[in-house]
């Protein structure tokens, strides 16, 4: 958690120094909290990679604090982790939006064969080499495929419309945060954290065996962190267990497509327990990263706790990852398609693009049971 925490303040400290001459230095004390203009410079490079980092220190510590809480003193870790997780959620929404827009840009391509839309906006550190309202050049058609039917030309508009107008108050809502007495109270107490993790008055977890393993910092009692983790693997275990692994054993599984027929707007029913096993999953490998962390004497190198991640650990994580990004997809496409007074050809392609990422869903599924059943495998 020191480790993590250092790395937040040091992300922190990269994007204060690239905000105070690009567009997005509110997280400095005093910067403007408002969008970027049409014609005005894009964040560098160094400050989207700030942003990551910040984004992913604060995931990290949340993890943490969820799975060793019983160490922690109480209501320091119920205060931190819902600030944490709304920092970590309000600066992933930019980048899911424009993740989003490319894989669905892309499948388009994919599906017709050539690109007559709006070519998807740059990501991450390619953004901040092209000035915001410039717009991006379109792609080549491809020469042996045809022109783009007008139907899929006009659901690739309206998805870069709908997109990309998310991320840019996605955008927005971000500055506004990193500008915030909200944020700065989140930060300072990162900086606490920093120099030592507020640990129960009494040293031991409420309930458990005797301390014996590791230590959480220089002056303080050991204990073991292993009960802890085991529960946390188990609750991973639990929840792998209960999906349906059969079903996921064909690369695409038809019957469960049906479901993506349904009119209704909510999220596709049968993805909840996927979602809930990769967050699991994600709260498993923090976990042997502290573990890790301990046995090496926790001096914040974090080089070897990510050797020894578990390789099919890290090969399910993927394609859970890939599930959660197909499902959004899909969702997004379906949700365009509920747009009013849209041409039956516009709606006709948005169902093909739905479609198409519901079996990639299906395959995400796939890949990760295979994953999964494999023996685990250690990083050398």
């Amino acid at each position: 958690m020191r480790a993590q925490a250092t790395e937040f303040l040091r992300a922190l400290r990269r994007h204060r120094e690239s905000g105070a001459s690009g567009a997005s230095g509110a997280a400095a004390p005093g910067g403007g909290t408002g969008a970027s203009a049409p014609g005005r410079a894009a964040p560098p490079a160094d400050d989207v990679d700030a942003v990551r980092a910040l984004r992913r220190a604060a995931r990290r510590i949340s993890g943490t604090l969820h799975t060793f809480q019983p160490l922690l003193d109480a209501s320091w870790a119920e205060e931190m982790r819902p600030e944490l997780a709304w920092l970590s959620g309000t600066l992933a929404l930019e980048h899911a939006y424009a993740s989003r827009l490319e894989r669905l840009l892309q499948a388009l391509h994919r599906l017709s064969g050539s690109a007559a839309f709006p070519a998807p906006r740059p990501v991450g550190r390619a953004a901040a080499t092209v000035p915001a309202g410039v717009p991006a050049p379109a792609r080549p058609a491809s020469p042996d495929r045809g022109s783009l039917t007008v139907g899929a030309a006009k659901a690739g508009a309206l998805l870069d419309r709908q997109l990309t107008l998310a991320r840019t108050r996605a955008h927005s809502t971000a500055l506004q945060a990193l500008g915030s007495s909200r944020f700065h109270a989140v930060a300072d107490k990162v900086a606490l954290l920093a120099s030592e993790v507020p640990l129960r008055a009494t040293g031991r977890p409420d309930r458990g065996p005797a301390p014996a393993a590791s230590a959480s910092g220089p002056g303080t009692a050991p204990f073991d962190l292993r009960p802890l983790a085991a529960a946390a693997e188990e609750r991973l275990t639990d929840a792998v267990t209960a999906l349906p692994l059969v079903a996921a054993g064909s690369p695409y599984n038809a019957q469960a497509l049906v479901h993506g027929l349904s009119p209704d707007p909510a999220p596709h029913p049968q993805d909840a327990p996927w979602h809930q096993v990769r967050l699991l999953l994600r709260l498993h490998r923090y976990a042997l990263e502290a573990l890790a962390g301990a046995d090496t004497g926790n001096t914040g190198d974090t080089g070897d706790t990510e050797a020894a991640v578990d390789v099919r650990l890290l090969a399910a994580g993927e394609a859970l990852d890939r599930h959660r990004d197909a499902s959004e997809a899909a969702a997004a496409a379906a949700q365009a398609a509920r747009t009013p007074r849209i041409a039956p050809a516009t709606a006709y392609a948005l169902g093909v693009l739905h479609a198409d990422q519901r079996h990639e869903v299906e395959a995400a599924r796939y890949a990760f049971q295979h994953s999964w059943r494999k023996e685990p495998i250690r990083l050398p």
